[in-house]
């Protein structure tokens, strides 16, 4: 059984514990900066206890390492985790920096450690359905597809570092990037991109509308997260075939033709199984494929094939090519 490290015990700490029980490999160890937030954990999963993430990784023993901490943490803790355990979990997205994501690919490099990311969009299985649609032609080639993310404003984050640019990369790197990674695993790298954005009162990037051009077709995503809190968060898609339009909303995939319409059976199994403490997501959903995914194929020592380091790092850049073509973080 692998021994689970887990760093940083807030909403999806909480979603990664969650999912390592149901899978068999609960927590071997736990680190968090608040005393009460490692203790719950410790009470729920008989797990060690650590103040701080390096003395974790420096002192458990464990087998895995699972990074939920926010963005501009990843690094430190992926590069010690690296020379410690024969496999890192690191959350979305993978760094802040392009420098900082070709560190961690040199360090991977060295070590030959395992790494996997939290891109789970690639395992959610409306998504997942609609790459082997895509994959297989059964609807005809790709002509256009629109991509939406939108959410309340993110009050939930500790310490309020999702509001901070200079912490979270702005929204368009925290959030639009799902869209932006699934897009490249879809059609691979754009040949043009465009990014427009919308700023706050002080100048932070709230809204971000992006177009990836393939030749003669063209994918848009669009992420917000200045929403009023009660404002429901929502993704979707809507991407047209030769032969059919597929669309996902309000957690219902359709597929119209000119035949009629159509409601595709696809893998969703939702365990029921709801984590408090803010976020958008409830129920462990893709949380739970990513992570038995990810359990699986280092139990077997095999390697990992899905979103991959080399494949974050790639999102990452050019998520912040898109920020810098439209003026910039403005920190």
């Amino acid at each position: 059984m692998l021994k689970i490290g887990l760093i940083g015990a807030g909403f999806m700490g909480s979603m990664h514990a969650a999912c390592y029980e149901a899978l068999g490999c609960p927590i071997a160890a736990v680190a968090d900066l608040r005393p009460e937030k490692r203790e719950e954990m410790a009470a729920k999963y008989g797990c060690a206890v650590y103040e701080t993430g390096l003395e974790l990784i420096e002192k458990s023993g464990v087998d895995v390492i699972d990074i939920c901490l926010p963005t501009y943490l990843h690094t430190a803790h992926a590069l010690a985790a690296m020379e410690k355990v024969r496999a890192v979990f690191i959350e979305k997205p993978v760094a802040l920096t392009a420098a900082e994501g070709h560190a961690l690919l040199a360090a991977q490099k060295k070590t030959g450690a395992q790494v996997m990311v939290g891109q789970v969009i690639r395992l959610w299985d409306e998504y997942m359905w609609l790459k082997a649609a895509h994959d297989d032609g059964r609807y005809g080639k790709l002509v256009t597809a629109t991509f939406k993310r939108v959410s309340p404003r993110p009050t939930w984050a500790w310490d309020n570092w999702m509001d901070d640019p200079s912490r979270s990369g702005t929204s368009a790197l925290d959030m639009h990037i799902h869209d932006c990674d699934f897009i490249r695993s879809l059609c691979g790298e754009p040949e043009t991109v465009h990014a427009a954005v919308s700023r706050d009162a002080s100048g932070k990037i709230v809204h971000i509308c992006s177009a990836y051009g393939y030749g003669d077709t063209t994918v848009f995503a669009e992420g917000i997260w200045d929403y009023p809190a009660t404002f429901p968060f929502s993704m979707e898609f809507r991407v047209m075939f030769e032969r059919a339009t597929v669309v996902m909303e309000h957690g219902e995939l359709t597929v119209y033709t000119d035949g009629g319409v159509e409601h595709p059976a696809y893998k969703h199994e939702a365990s029921g199984t709801v984590v408090e403490g803010g976020g958008n997501i409830s129920d462990l959903g893709a949380y739970f494929n990513e992570l038995q995914y990810f359990t699986q194929h280092i139990e077997a020592g095999e390697p990992i094939g899905i979103n991959t380091l080399p494949e974050a790092v790639k999102s990452l850049e050019l998520v912040l090519s898109e920020i810098e073509s439209a003026g910039g973080v403005r920190k």
